[in-house]
């Protein structure tokens, strides 16, 4: 039997190509001693995978040139050599873009279907919807009747942070780019308002007709444009989860330059701090309850755009560029490929 991968072929400069990747078959490994094979169920692509495209210095290392991408993955064991997981159990990891991949079974979680669906634990019970809890109550600590501003508010992300914030009492703007992804906002998800920053002639106003008493909590995945004009509303002490800056992903070198905002910080004496999932791992468990909890009880609602077959994870990858999906960015892999 034969594995197939997708590799880094090459850095991009701007917004990667079909080119950046490379397709390649190799036999399938054998697992050692503590170690399960995995079959690719779902792979996950996030915008956070552009950023490790480059060579320089970040929170994570960037991908090796010519070796396989990695990122989150469902799978089901179809080999163990370990006690702790059977063949069949299903599992998490963060494993390679390919059909199969060996992996230390202590780097693994097992999952259950009974529970959630699988695509889930990738998605709003997964790494996406914990980013989205830690970064609101921890750094944003919405408080009932407070103004929540959300940047990719229709995103993987971005959906779960407007209904956490809609759960703690707050009053809650979505900023999307399609009159469908801002309707999905309003009318499944329960936001107060929604903006289409494509189709709007003044942001700013937009903005204070949908936050008549200021902004209180911005959680920016965005960056660019859409928080500049957001930054012009904050209120005295606000809070600013900074996520992530998607606009600016694909810039070259010195492209992304926009209002200086530090006196605004300064005036309205405002916080803002990044994160990433990484900082919260010793509190995991406290989020995935939460989220769990609020799944069952009906409170969270969540969409997945999935990309069907293996040959189509650069293209799921691309689109996210495009802001094609609403909700989770998946790619299921079809059955018959392995």
């Amino acid at each position: 039997m034969m594995n197939r991968k997708i590799l880094l072929h090459s850095r991009p400069q701007g917004m990667p190509t079909e080119e950046t990747f490379k397709f390649e078959e190799a036999p399938i490994q054998e697992p050692a001693q503590g170690q399960v094979l995995v079959k690719s169920i779902y792979l996950s692509v996030d915008p956070y995978m552009r950023g490790r495209m480059n060579d320089s210095k970040s929170y994570v290392p960037p991908y090796p040139l010519g070796e396989v991408i990695t990122g989150g993955v469902v799978g089901e064991v179809i080999d163990s050599r370990s006690d702790k997981f059977s063949k069949g159990d299903k599992v998490l990891g963060m494993l390679g873009w390919q059909l199969y991949n060996v992996a230390e079974a202590d780097k693994l979680q097992q999952i259950d279907e009974k529970i959630a669906p699988l695509s889930a634990y990738l998605s709003v019970i997964g790494m996406t919807g914990l980013t989205a809890y830690f970064g609101l109550m921890d750094i944003g600590r919405p408080k009932e009747g407070e103004t929540v501003v959300v940047s990719g508010a229709a995103g993987a992300v971005g959906s779960i942070v407007g209904q956490i914030a809609k759960i703690q009492g707050a009053h809650v703007v979505g900023i999307a780019g399609s009159d469908e992804k801002t309707s999905w906002l309003t009318k499944e998800l329960g936001f107060d308002a929604a903006i289409n920053y494509k189709t709007t002639s003044d942001l700013k106003k937009d903005l204070q007709q949908a936050c008549p008493n200021g902004v209180d909590v911005y959680f920016d995945n965005v960056g660019g444009d859409i928080s500049d004009a957001v930054m012009t509303e904050l209120n005295d002490y606000a809070r600013i989860p900074l996520c992530g800056a998607i606009s600016a992903y694909n810039e070259e070198e010195g492209g992304d330059v926009g209002p200086r905002i530090l006196t605004k910080l300064i005036k309205t004496r405002s916080m803002i701090k990044g994160f990433v999932l990484g900082d919260y791992a010793d509190r995991l468990p406290e989020g995935a309850k939460m989220l769990g909890q609020w799944l069952a009880e009906g409170k969270l609602k969540y969409e997945e755009t999935i990309f069907e077959g293996f040959d189509r994870v650069p293209e799921a990858f691309l689109e996210l560029f495009q802001g094609t999906n609403i909700g989770k960015m998946l790619v299921k892999v079809d059955t018959a490929e392995n």
